[in-house]
């Protein structure tokens, strides 16, 4: 269980930041750039949900933020024994599984797509868009981390399969409220 009394420390104040397994990085490190895009992540998801008020998807997307949470502690877990334990969070394939059912069940009563999407339609839709593209900065970011050091695969899987989400997710709102746009390849010349 996570206690906060105090949220400044003083511990970070030249330019390095504390790992869970205690060590010291500096906060433009890759595995910190990987923690910070999975956070920004999690904050557009947090607008997302705000924008769909009490809506079912809220719940699911809830439950997504949660699982960045344990994200970033993977990512802050240095080494590589992938397993979860009682005091390391771990990724495992079953969040990956659950992504990809739902990504099945919203697809499900939608017809394939004909066209590329823009980005937009509704508010809550347009935030969900924003999110995803931030999914995809943060799958760079722990890609050129698993490039230098040990990232657990079943995190990989999990950040890959959000963004696939979120696009599917979107799509969904768009669709209920009739709201996607469709590019329009050259309407711009």
């Amino acid at each position: 269980m996570v206690k906060l009394n105090k949220i400044y420390t003083r511990t970070g104040d030249k330019g390095t930041t504390g790992l869970v397994d205690g060590s010291r990085v500096s906060k433009h490190a890759l595995r910190m750039e990987a923690i910070g895009a999975v956070d920004e992540t999690n904050s557009c998801i947090g607008l997302a949900v705000a924008a769909l008020g009490g809506q079912a998807l809220a719940a699911a997307l809830t439950r997504i933020q949660n699982d960045l949470f344990d994200l970033g502690a993977d990512i802050a877990t240095p080494g590589d024994d992938f397993t979860p334990g009682e005091m390391t969070l771990r990724i495992v394939p079953a969040q990956t599984t659950w992504l990809e059912q739902a990504i099945d069940a919203l697809n499900a009563p939608m017809p394939p797509l004909a066209s590329f999407i823009l980005p937009g339609g509704s508010e809550a839709a347009a935030r969900v868009h924003v999110a995803r593209a931030t999914s995809r900065r943060a799958e760079r970011a722990m890609v050129a981390l698993a490039e230098a050091e040990p990232v657990n695969p079943a995190a990989l899987a999990y950040i890959n399969r959000l963004s696939d989400y979120l696009f599917v997710a979107a799509r969904a709102i768009n669709f209920a409220a009739k709201t996607d746009v469709l590019w329009v390849p050259g309407a711009g010349r």
